[in-house]
């Protein structure tokens, strides 16, 4: 596990950035966090550094946004609505995956062991300070699963060592 820290949301976007670098067509990558702790955010960081122009926002009621990122396709998924295994097997998450896709998917912990080899990512705000105009920071777990980000590792620990806790 690496553990981060991520002061501000351009923190998010950079860390989401260093992780989209070793990113690879066939990836899933799960997003786990209370409703705003910055899934979007890190999306949106992600999406950006793969080269994605339009706004990338949350796919609640559509489920699944796809991007194009070049050589990529970066599908982004939220699962905030489903509430059984058989809704989230119909989205076919595997297949968005294949050939030149890349599937981020928000509320990834509603997953569970669907997701096989996979990152995830554990996003915590900490709580708000006393003021105002001063976001809170957040904690950014990542967790390999499976063999894909097991031979990224190090790199992965490379990329992110700016904002390690």
């Amino acid at each position: 596990m690496i553990v981060l820290r991520a002061e501000s949301i351009d923190d998010t976007h950079a860390i989401a950035a260093a992780v989209a670098r070793l990113a690879r067509p066939g990836d899933v990558i799960a997003l786990v966090g209370d409703l705003g702790a910055g899934k979007t955010a890190f999306a949106q960081g992600f999406g950006a550094a793969l080269g994605v122009t339009e706004p990338i926002t949350s796919p609640t009621f559509t489920l699944v946004h796809s991007y194009d990122a070049g050589d990529l396709t970066l599908h982004h998924v939220d699962l905030y609505r489903l509430e059984r295994t058989g809704e989230i097997a119909d989205l076919a998450l595997a297949e968005l995956a294949e050939g030149d896709g890349i599937v981020l998917v928000e509320w990834g912990e509603v997953l569970g062991g669907m997701a096989g080899g996979h990152l995830a990512v554990v996003i915590e705000a900490e709580p708000p300070p006393t003021d105002p105009t001063v976001e809170p920071a957040r904690i950014i777990e990542l967790h390999g699963e499976g063999p894909a980000w097991a031979a990224r590792w190090a790199r992965l620990e490379a990329a992110t060592a700016a904002w390690r806790c």
